[in-house]
């Protein structure tokens, strides 16, 4: 998918090794929809061993985020980079994904949102989109919301990404609208 055209700003979804095309291309939709920009699927970065850390057999995201904000071509605004990897942040014993907070880049993982193989493929992509959202979200300096149903709640396990909705409340949507202006 390359909805890109001339000049204008867009938004890169960089896949790893391990995505496929067709979930690219379904997420890239999603999120251009949602914040109303044209997206650009490009493979940034296919391998991201770099960032794996064999005590805790999972890939440091933060070290990934560092590398992509390396990267980034002319016009793009934000990067979401999507992999398969587990990942992981210091303090915490997973992430789903994590972002530059008011910075360019963020990831999301698959690993943990498809764990269930009874789930239907609609749910586990809804979860993706989510999550993706929700990163996104972060470089455009949202911080985590208190309200249960806002896309930017705080999510400790699958059951509150679930539960979330697929939309900002109202005070984050201002929050969004002043930071894209």
């Amino acid at each position: 998918m390359d909805n890109t055209t001339g000049r204008l700003p867009f938004i890169l979804v960089s896949p790893t090794a391990g995505i496929s095309a067709e979930l690219s291309a379904g997420i890239g939709e999603s999120v251009g929809d949602f914040f109303g920009y044209p997206v650009k699927v490009l493979s940034l970065l296919q391998n991201i061993d770099f960032a794996f850390n064999s005590d805790r057999d999972q890939y440091h995201s933060t070290l990934i985020l560092e590398k992509l904000a390396t990267l980034a071509p002319k016009r793009c605004v934000k990067i979401l980079a999507i992999t398969d990897k587990d990942l992981f942040i210091p303090i915490l014993t997973h992430v789903y994904g994590e972002a530059q907070l008011n910075g360019i880049a963020c990831i999301v993982s698959t690993h943990r949102l498809n764990a269930d193989f009874q789930l239907s493929k609609k749910k586990i992509f809804d979860r993706i989109v989510k999550e993706s959202i929700h990163e996104l979200g972060h470089t455009f300096n949202l911080r985590h919301c208190r309200d249960h149903s806002c896309i930017m709640h705080y999510c400790r396990s699958l059951d509150d990404v679930d539960l979330k909705s697929t939309q900002y409340c109202r005070y984050c949507e201002v929050l969004l609208a002043d930071a894209m202006v």
